[in-house]
């Protein structure tokens, strides 16, 4: 098969088409025929050689943790009556540091059955990858901030793709959304519910804002540090674009009776990944969550997928397709 490998860290350029060995599925695993490969920002920062003491991946490895396709195979123990099954999943590389060295730039990738999302025919490959990584995060920071109608949400990173789905989810509550997002990306905030859009990148950002009751926090850093300091109520962290989680003050915090829940505690917490994941396909399925991919690449032009990413400049998510799907 055809695969997108990094054979080195470093820059977009060492990303390579080669051929490699189709995979087999072992206990508890399936073969997708990939259509569609999700492109994270974490895949470029893996790239460049960034974070292996979290995710001791080593050069050379495809790289992509999340697909949508078909069910070609599946391992002994696997009902084979999946096969033929359109489904999206994360992939079995998505943990990375798990031994396996094969994610999904490539022709056809493993996953674990128990993972499978079905597709409905209604939702197109390229939706359904897009929502693998972003949908279930953004229905479980949903479901936990419990957001009320007339709270002020303030939503950081807005123009990404799980910023964009927060915009949704957050406006269909009955909240007023105030979008915090570079220039270029104000418009498809307000287009998506949200009342006030506000550029970040200029000083002072948030002191024009006011106080809010919730911050759903994608950017991190120095922004998410600034938007924890109006935050009144409640307060989410679930990305780092601008390098690390926001480092909120917990004394500060308490004295302000501020509830901070980063993306860790969510994920040690009970909440239900598959229903939430099957719940945002089966939203986007129904027109009732619109999707923002602003950038579709063939999997060969994964170098190029790479630099539109770190430019900063690419809206919503990024995906690549995946031969004649």
């Amino acid at each position: 098969m055809l695969a997108v490998e990094a054979q080195s860290f470093g820059g977009p350029d060492v990303l390579t088409v080669v051929e490699a060995a189709d995979p087999t599925p072992g206990p508890g695993q399936v073969v997708i025929d990939v259509a569609a490969a999700d492109v994270m920002f974490l895949d470029t920062r893996l790239r460049s050689g960034w974070g292996t003491q979290f995710f001791p991946v080593a050069p050379p490895y495809v790289p992509g943790g999340a697909v949508a396709g078909v069910v070609a195979a599946v391992g002994p123990d696997v009902d084979p009556a999946l096969i033929g099954t359109r489904v999206a999943a994360h992939t079995a590389a998505s943990g990375i540091g798990g031994g396996v060295p094969t994610g999904g730039y490539a022709e056809r990738a493993l996953a674990v059955a128990d993972d499978l999302l079905v597709v409905p025919a209604e939702l197109d490959f390229v939706t359904a990858a897009a929502l693998i990584h972003d949908g279930r995060t953004a229905m479980a920071v949903a479901q936990v901030a419990a957001v009320r109608a007339g709270e002020r949400v303030l939503v950081t990173a807005a123009g990404g793709g799980l910023g964009a789905l927060l915009i949704q989810l957050a406006a269909a509550a009955g909240a007023t959304v105030i979008a915090a997002a570079s220039p270029a990306k104000l418009e498809l905030a307000r287009e998506l519910g949200a009342a006030q859009v506000v550029d970040y990148t200029v000083p002072g950002w948030a002191t024009e804002i006011g106080a809010v009751d919730v911050v759903f926090d994608g950017a991190g850093g120095v922004v998410g540090k600034e938007a924890a300091a109006i935050a009144g109520s409640r307060f989410f962290g679930y990305g780092n674009a601008a390098g690390g989680f926001a480092a909120v003050d917990p004394a500060d915090a308490a004295a302000r009776g501020l509830a901070v829940t980063l993306l860790p505690d969510m994920l040690a917490g009970d909440l239900d990944w598959p229903a939430l994941g099957a719940s945002a396909i089966a939203a986007a399925a129904a027109g009732n969550l619109k999707v923002t991919v602003g950038q579709i690449f063939p999997m060969e032009a994964a170098a190029q997928a790479h630099a539109a990413i770190e430019s900063r400049t690419a809206v919503g998510r990024t995906v690549l397709t995946v031969g004649a799907h």
